[in-house]
């Protein structure tokens, strides 16, 4: 692939560490105290009470709302995990497959809110994009040690 300055592999590892640092930037912006102290699934949980579909008010009653300290370190940590991940290009396809499930997870339970669905739409658009693409090829550690 012909491209002004960068190889292809090149810019899609551009591509895959912008969407790291859009992960973290989720994990950084998020006041820590207040999240873990149950600010964050209680936000959540006012806004899948409210959801148009059965299945997402059950399943979060279900899986969440018994578990609510736990359920915000996994959300919190999961995004500093990606962020990561991607950034250094460590377990990328994992990383990739993590972060796009998360952001469909986002989509669903926040569908009437149009700002969050355009987030949320296109960091799973650069996941899939990375995920085909192949974005672990170049400046990685997954390709410093051959892993993929």
């Amino acid at each position: 692939m012909d491209s002004i300055w960068l190889t292809g592999g090149e810019w899609l590892a551009v591509l895959r560490i912008g969407l790291g640092l859009w992960w973290l930037e989720s994990w950084r912006h998020k006041d820590k105290k207040t999240w873990f102290e149950g600010a964050g699934i209680a936000w959540a949980a006012d806004v899948a009470g409210k959801h148009r579909w059965e299945a997402v008010r059950s399943g979060f009653d279900v899986v969440v709302k018994p578990r609510p300290k736990t359920m915000a370190y996994v959300v919190a940590y999961a995004e500093l995990a990606l962020g990561l991940g991607l950034i250094l290009g460590f377990l990328t396809p994992i990383a990739l497959v993590g972060g796009l499930l998360l952001n469909l997870l986002y989509l669903v339970l926040m569908i009437h809110d149009w700002a969050e669905q355009g987030q949320n739409s296109m960091m799973a658009l650069i996941s899939v994009v990375g995920l085909f693409g192949m974005s672990w090829q170049s400046w990685s550690v997954d390709a410093g040690l051959g892993l993929f």
